[in-house]
C-alpha cells in the first residue's frame, strides 16, 4: 500500500511497534500522531478472519475484525508505558463493541501485544486499574497477540489532518483530541 501521508523512518534508526484498538480508527490515530516519539501512524484491521478486509466488509460486523492502529515508535523518546497510558486515558474501555454513538465489534477495546513484555505490561495495567476503580464497571479491553493487521485504505490514513471540517472530525474528534491536547501537553511534539 502507498501512502503520502506517512513520512519515511529514518534508517538505522531503533523503533518498536505497539498496535491499538480504542473505537474508531479516526480518533485513535489523530491522539497518537501527537505524541514525540511517534513516527508513524497507520489505521487499518485486524483480529479477523478475513483476508485483506475492506471498509464495507469490516462495517458488516461478519469478519470479526476490528480498527485498530499501528504506531512506529522511537522507544528512546517514547515508552510503550507512556503508550498505554494514553491509550487507556483517550477512550473508555468498559464498553463491549462501543465507544460513544459508535457501535459494533469493530469498535472494541483492544491491545494486540508484540512480544512478551508487551502482553505482560498489558495485562498488568489493566488489572492494576480495574482494583483502582479507575471506572465503575470492569474493563473488557482484550489483550491478545496480533496475528494480523491489514492497512485501512488510503482514505481512512491521516483522516482527522486532512478532513478537519468534516462534520464528524468537528463534533466528534476535535473536542476529543483539545482534552487530550490538555492532558498530554507534555508528551506532545513540538
Amino acid at each position: 500500500m502507498s501512502n503520502h501521508t506517512m513520512a519515511p523512518i529514518p534508517e538505522g534508526l531503533n523503533t518498536d511497534t505497539a498496535t491499538f484498538g480504542e473505537g474508531c480508527f479516526w480518533c485513535t490515530e489523530a491522539f497518537f500522531q501527537r505524541i514525540e516519539g511517534v513516527l508513524q501512524v497507520l489505521s487499518g484491521y485486524g483480529g479477523g478472519h478475513v483476508e485483506n478486509p475492506t471498509y464495507e466488509q469490516v462495517c458488516d460486523k461478519n469478519t470479526g475484525h476490528i480498527e485498530l492502529c499501528r504506531i512506529v515508535y522511537d522507544p528512546a523518546k517514547v515508552t510503550y508505558d507512556e503508550l498505554l497510558e494514553v491509550f487507556w486515558k483517550t477512550h473508555d474501555p468498559t464498553t463491549m463493541d462501543r465507544q460513544g454513538n459508535d457501535v459494533g465489534p469493530q469498535y472494541r477495546s483492544a491491545i494486540y501485544y508484540h512480544n512478551a513484555e508487551q502482553k505482560e505490561k498489558a495485562i498488568h495495567y489493566k488489572a492494576q486499574l480495574d482494583k483502582s476503580g479507575a471506572w465503575a464497571n470492569p474493563i473488557v479491553t482484550i489483550i491478545e497477540p496480533l496475528k494480523n493487521f491489514y492497512p485501512a485504505e488510503n482514505y481512512h490514513q491521516n483522516y482527522y489532518n486532512g478532513n478537519q471540517n468534516q462534520g464528524y472530525c468537528r463534533f466528534v474528534i476535535a473536542p476529543k483530541l483539545e482534552k487530550f491536547e490538555k492532558v498530554f501537553k507534555a508528551k506532545l511534539k513540538h
